[in-house]
């Protein structure tokens, strides 16, 4: 992702509509929605919060859909002052926005793909899937992401619910530290698991998002599948 410093934006002044917790891992907020803002599914955008000495500005990818009336983010809970700040926020509270910036996006220009998610990575491809949902794109999506225990798993209700409205959505989830109850895949994500789980992959596009570490894995894991540069598409997320 690009720094705040190297790019020229639009700055809106944006009001908080709620915050949703996703239990101790993670958070979503929810603002309000410029009419002027328009942005791909995928894209993020600069977050202003506080002014003054007290102001905090860092990128967050939008994990709403285009097709939302709604701006949101999604962050993990990481206790990084910006991560608290930003949890801290109330309906009516006023942040700036800046933005919309990446071309790490997705809006049906292939006839397949796959996303492969790493934690809170799995924002952007939460976004691209209720766009590809909401605009009734017939292009065949398959998910493949990673947590390390169940209660991590972001978004699993909601991508729940996709699933049955969206004849194109294939999700896979494999846990690293499993429970007991756990009757999922396990395990890391490798190149049998990719093999096993989307036959097919020679005719996708790869989208790889997630911690640093786990993209480079992931991207050196499809080159040495034979997967042509050109089909594997990444960004990685910064811890704060």
């Amino acid at each position: 992702m690009e720094s705040c410093d190297s790019v020229s934006f639009m700055e809106y002044p944006v009001r908080v509509m709620e915050v949703v917790s996703h239990g101790n891992f993670a958070f979503s907020v929810r603002f309000e929605r410029p009419s002027a803002f328009s942005y791909l599914p995928g894209q993020y955008l600069f977050i202003t919060t506080g002014t003054g000495s007290a102001a905090l500005t860092k990128h967050l990818t939008i994990s709403s859909s285009p097709s939302n009336a709604y701006l949101e983010v999604t962050k993990g809970s990481t206790g990084h002052p910006f991560a608290e700040a930003l949890r801290a926020l109330k309906a009516g509270d006023e942040v700036v926005i800046r933005g919309p910036f990446g071309d790490f996006t997705f809006h049906g220009e292939y006839a397949k793909v796959a996303f492969i998610a790493g934690g809170i990575g799995i924002t952007p491809f939460w976004s691209m899937i209720r766009y590809a949902t909401g605009m009734r794109l017939d292009t065949d999506i398959r998910l493949l992401c990673s947590a390390k225990i169940e209660p991590e798993i972001l978004f699993r209700e909601e991508m729940a619910e996709l699933s049955l409205v969206n004849p194109h959505l294939g999700i896979i989830t494999t846990l690293t530290e499993p429970g007991p109850g756990w009757t999922g895949r396990t395990g890391r994500i490798n190149a049998d698991m990719i093999v096993q789980e989307i036959p097919d992959w020679r005719e996708r596009v790869f989208f790889v998002s997630g911690p640093p570490v786990m993209v480079n894995a992931m991207t050196a894991v499809l080159r040495e599948m034979g997967l042509p540069e050109d089909r594997i598409r990444s960004e990685s997320f910064p811890g704060y």
